[in-house]
């Protein structure tokens, strides 16, 4: 009986170690540095920007049976790699550039602060074009407004509450809201979608390359059925050099999605 009972005892301890060692907290971090860059502020003078570039370090080639395996040996968890991580967690990767080409008179700054410098209440609708990760195909546009809550003269950018969606044509968009600090990375929350990004929650990056021009977004996703191919690939390393592969820019129809939005 005793040998029983320590039998069981064991399995449900085994049983109740195994969703932790799925949980978000051990798949593979980001590292990152800093690269300065000179942008131009609505108003057209420079200021120095801080851009970020992020990548995720390869990570050990484990599987979920040697994780248990080793949790219940005592000999440490193995770092999952990324599609483990998806797979446990429901998240999903998207990344798009959204880049302004000065062709859709965007931004407009609304000056309702009624002040010479940035102030409280400032609007700045936008609408600019959106690029698969890759740089390959035209998906969309961006569209929103960003209203300001605290001009940040020290770092010589500005606080704004942003609210937009992301239009990627047939597949339906995707709904935003969150900081946007010209001045560093921000993170801001998936409010829901349409078409195949309906339900979709989770959160996003936001990393500036050239401020407000070029902008490149990591996505993870929940919620959603698994994303189409042609919205993933590989991403194009992002810097404030990069552009979209000549046949996305002319909406040649190989290089865009069906019915992109424009």
């Amino acid at each position: 009986m005793a040998t029983i009972s320590s039998s069981i005892a064991s399995s449900l301890t085994l049983k109740s170690a195994k969703p932790s060692l799925f949980s978000s907290s051990l798949c593979p971090s980001s590292v990152g540095f800093k690269q300065s860059v000179a942008g131009t502020s609505f108003f057209g003078t420079q200021h120095k920007l801080e851009a970020f570039h992020s990548g995720a370090p390869s990570a050990s080639p484990s599987s979920r049976s040697n994780a248990v395996a080793s949790a219940a040996s005592g000999t440490g968890v193995q770092e999952l790699s990324k599609k483990e991580c998806a797979e446990s967690t429901g998240v999903q990767e998207l990344h798009v550039y959204e880049i302004n080409e000065r062709d859709r008179s965007s931004p407009a700054y609304l000056r309702l602060g009624q002040k010479q410098v940035n102030s409280l209440g400032d609007l700045v609708p936008f609408t600019n074009k959106i690029y698969s990760g890759n740089l390959e195909k035209r998906l969309g546009i961006s569209a929103g407004i960003c209203i300001l809550i605290q001009h940040v003269p020290e770092k010589k950018g500005d606080r704004y509450e942003a609210i937009y969606s992301i239009y990627v044509g047939d597949y339906g968009h995707i709904s935003i809201q969150g900081p946007y600090l010209t001045y560093e990375d921000t993170y801001l929350a998936v409010t829901g979608g349409s078409g195949i990004f309906k339900g979709a929650r989770g959160q996003v990056k936001l990393h500036q390359l050239i401020f407000p021009f070029k902008i490149f977004y990591t996505f993870y996703l929940e919620g959603i059925p698994p994303l189409p191919a042609e919205l993933l690939g590989e991403p194009v390393p992002p810097s404030p050099a990069v552009e979209p592969a000549p046949a996305a820019k002319a909406t040649e129809p190989h290089a865009t999605i069906p019915n992109f939005t424009n």
